[in-house]
């Protein structure tokens, strides 16, 4: 039926994905492929849990973790302008992090620390390797970072990036920079210093450096009033029911006003459409052109879109990673073991149940957005039926 996409493939997609509603798994869902000029979008169920309103094309959803590709995008033209280099100290910019300390062993009790062997640099932040991020284990520092309020969390920060920053440099490194991969916090650093070297807020930076050239007018961490109809809920499995309750959160009803930490990780806050993520995820495919003109250098999206860990770096990850590895803001896929993950293949996911890849190989970009926060690092079923059937549906 064109674009090398199956009308049967397509059909079975849509029975696929509408029968993960019919089972409960998800209220509603909205799934796009794009592929060489042509867009397929299916909209299935409804955008609260019981609810009369039908998902459409153009609802909104919580995007989270899907706004750390947007935030490697914006530094990385702050780097084309010089402002930003890859490889200078993010001293000046951020004295907070100037001189860290670093836990003599990743193990080792809080105050048992050495001096950084060198400082952070806006490389490490894009490829998540400052040596602080999201800990996994029951560890001191993870109850630090939460008492401290910089860990990852359902509701970021009460504060502004101010305040965050000063928090978190109060606090020990795991590893050494440069040494680690460690998911999430490097996103929110990365965020702080872009709004640093551009001298205005980061979600003003991120609107008119990004969003709006390339037309993504509803995506942001707030929206006007007149959108606040289009949201769909946002929901999380209850631990001994299994059944779908709403997400607790201060920012619940709070949508029309933008959070007191935008950030740069995408948070709780971030939103945005299946269409207009499509429109990042394109231009990125063009190598960093979009209609309007050219957003990044292909050497700029080539660099964001390359495996930049090495095996050591990535060991121990492999519930973020998989069988891939990461590039600026995002994963790239390193082998081909399903069939959906091929070499080459980058993109990322958010923890509120969203996921958008693309493969240069196949010229696709898939976008799936559900209601339902994940349980764990690992897609729900609904998502990875959905790249299956995506995959499949592919005619040449």
């Amino acid at each position: 039926m064109g674009a090398g996409l199956s009308r049967e493939g397509l059909g079975r997609m849509r029975a696929v994905l509408d029968g993960a509603v019919t089972r409960g798994e998800v209220p509603g869902l909205v799934a796009l492929v794009h592929r060489r000029g042509e867009t397929h979008v299916t909209a299935h169920g409804t955008t609260e849990t019981g609810g009369q309103a039908p998902m459409r094309r153009d609802t909104v959803f919580r995007i989270a973790s899907m706004g750390k590709p947007l935030t490697a995008a914006a530094a990385m033209i702050l780097v084309e302008e010089c402002v930003l280099r890859l490889d200078d100290p993010v001293d000046d910019l951020l004295p907070e992090l100037a001189a860290p300390r670093v836990l003599r062993r990743p193990d080792a009790p809080l105050g048992d620390t050495v001096p950084a062997e060198r400082p952070i640099t806006p490389r490490d932040l894009l490829t998540f390797r400052m040596g602080l991020g999201a800990v996994m284990t029951d560890h001191p520092l993870r109850q630090a970072m939460e008492e401290a309020g910089v860990g990852p969390g359902p509701d970021g920060p009460p504060f502004g990036p101010d305040e965050w920053i000063k928090r978190l440099g109060a606090l020990p490194l795991m590893h050494q920079p440069g040494t680690a991969w460690m998911y999430h916090t490097s996103a929110d650093v990365l965020g702080v210093l872009v709004a640093r070297a551009a001298g205005r807020p980061f979600d003003a930076f991120l609107r008119e450096r990004v969003l709006d050239p390339l037309g993504m007018r509803d995506t942001g961490f707030h929206l006007p009033a007149d959108r606040l109809g289009r949201m769909a809920g946002s929901y999380v499995a209850d631990r001994a029911t299994g059944a779908l309750v709403p997400r607790p959160g201060p920012r619940e009803g709070a949508w029309d006003r933008p959070p007191a930490f935008p950030s740069g990780g995408g948070g709780p806050s971030l939103v945005s459409t299946a269409d207009d993520y499509l429109a990042f995820c394109r231009m990125l495919l063009a190598g960093g052109r979009y209609d309007g003109g050219r957003l990044l250098s292909r050497a700029s999206v080539e660099l964001m879109t390359t495996d930049h860990l090495t095996p050591a770096q990535k060991a121990g990850n492999e519930v973020f990673l998989g069988s891939g590895g990461w590039g600026f803001g995002l994963a790239v896929q390193g082998r081909r073991d399903g069939l959906a993950t091929r070499p080459g293949r980058y993109g990322w996911g958010g923890g509120l149940g969203t996921d958008a890849y693309t493969d240069p190989s196949e010229d696709l970009v898939g976008i799936v957005l559900t209601q339902r926060a994940l349980d764990s690092p690992r897609a729900p079923r609904v998502i990875q039926d959905f790249w299956t059937t995506a995959y499949a549906a592919l005619d040449d």
